[in-house]
């Protein structure tokens, strides 16, 4: 219904009688000079879609930091969890980085990395990442503070951008090998959802896994069962375990098999 709803983060600074201010730009003059007037010694910036205006950046002690979700210079941008994903990396992280006027284009102050899991999705990446950003917040502060924390000159070469995520990115292209369509179902759990057209419907797929098969043309269900869904791709078959249609809940494979017959069915 478009509401304004507060915030998790901002719920909870309540509760402990945080004082919040939510101003609708930090552009302003009046923006500009409360935020000063607090006197900062540092502001901690996460998941904030926006340049920061010079005077903010410029007005605490220690300057505007940011905890960005990739392996910087790898990963600029917006999406940088559900691109590491589709790229298939190997290996993450988050940065603590000192914000500037460019787009995550700061010196690097401290890093921890982790493996991306074989069955990694986007949720999940995030949350296990969100627990390591916190965690190395607390212990690199007060080397902050102290002098004691070496920034890194990010290498302009090695560049990667994380572009948006758009909702028409969801859509299947079962051309693609089977590898590359579980990495983007994977990515986009829980948005925006990969998605094929399953008699007339969007099918939602919440989960799958590239595995071998004998052939078929791409998008074409050539076994189904307890195990799941097999649908022929460019190279090798997806395997279809979770998925939804509009309105329904989401079902594991065996239970959508239960009410419906699959075979023979192509897949859009």
């Amino acid at each position: 219904g478009l509401a304004e709803r507060k915030s998790p983060v901002q719920l909870h600074a309540e509760a402990c009688g945080i004082d919040v201010r939510t101003p609708k730009t930090l552009k302003s003059d009046e923006s500009a000079a409360a935020f000063a007037a607090l006197e900062a010694d540092v502001a901690v910036v996460i998941a904030y879609g926006l340049l920061l205006p010079r005077r903010i950046l410029e007005a605490p002690k220690f300057g505007c930091l940011n905890m960005h979700a990739s392996k910087l210079p790898r990963w600029r941008g917006a999406a940088p969890i559900q691109r590491a994903i589709l790229a298939g990396d190997s290996e993450t992280g988050v940065c603590l980085m000192q914000m500037e006027a460019g787009l995550d284009s700061g010196p690097v102050l401290a890093e921890v990395r982790t493996p991306i899991a074989t069955d990694e999705t986007g949720g999940s990446l995030h949350d296990r990442l969100s627990q390591l950003a916190a965690g190395l917040l607390a212990e690199q502060l007060d080397d902050l503070a102290g002098g004691q924390l070496q920034p890194v000159i990010q290498d302009e070469s090695k560049v990667t951008y994380a572009h948006k995520l758009d909702k028409g990115e969801a859509s299947i292209d079962w051309q693609q090998d089977a590898i590359t369509i579980e990495r983007r179902v994977r990515a986009f759990n829980p948005w925006p959802v990969a998605q094929a057209q399953y008699d007339g419907n969007s099918l939602r797929i919440w989960g799958a896994r590239a595995v071998d098969c004998a052939g078929g043309s791409p998008g074409a269900v050539v076994a189904a069962g307890k195990q799941g869904i097999d649908v022929a791709c460019g190279e090798g078959c997806l395997r279809l375990l979770e998925i939804q249609l509009p309105g329904g809940k989401r079902l594991d494979a065996a239970a959508f098999l239960n009410a419906r017959d699959v075979a023979g069915l192509t897949l859009g």
